[in-house]
């Protein structure tokens, strides 16, 4: 296996890592363990920003992939990956806001902002998994590997 197949297969564990803290971190906040919750969403604001500096440089050594075929998967990579892609802009200043209010014990102010950004934070993570999956598993089973 190739380092051109292993660099994103890395990036989607980070994804995926990401999901795991976010779904570990409501939990613990909804048993009211205030310092697991901290340390989880510290592990997933982590897993994020390890996965954008890696993603950017995957991204800056190797380009845009395009995923093959035309049919319906194409379709669904596409609007999945657009999706992905929007909300992913949008959380940044969302996750750094939620982060410093936390850390400034501002919890109302940190309630109120992650009521929608913990949601879109799982959607964009569980997303990054699925592009991957379907970019350099499904694509290659159903249209032959990429040139």
């Amino acid at each position: 296996m190739t380092w051109a197949i292993l660099h994103p297969a890395f990036n989607a564990s980070l994804n995926l890592t990401c999901f795991i803290f976010l779904v570990l971190g409501r939990l613990a906040i909804a048993r009211n363990d205030v310092e697991t919750h901290r340390k989880r969403m510290l592990g997933a604001f982590t897993a994020s920003v390890v996965f954008l500096v890696s993603y950017v440089i995957r991204f800056a050594t190797t380009g845009a992939h395009k995923y093959p075929g035309d049919g319906l998967d194409r379709t669904i990579y596409l609007v999945t990956l657009i999706s992905h892609m929007i909300l992913a802009v949008v959380l940044v200043p969302l996750v750094i806001t939620a982060l410093r209010r936390a850390l400034r014990s501002d919890f109302e102010a940190h309630k109120r902002i992650v009521k929608f950004t913990w949601p879109i934070w799982v959607y964009v993570s569980v997303t990054g998994v699925i592009v991957f999956l379907m970019l350099y598993l499904l694509a290659p089973l159903l249209h032959g590997p990429s040139t």
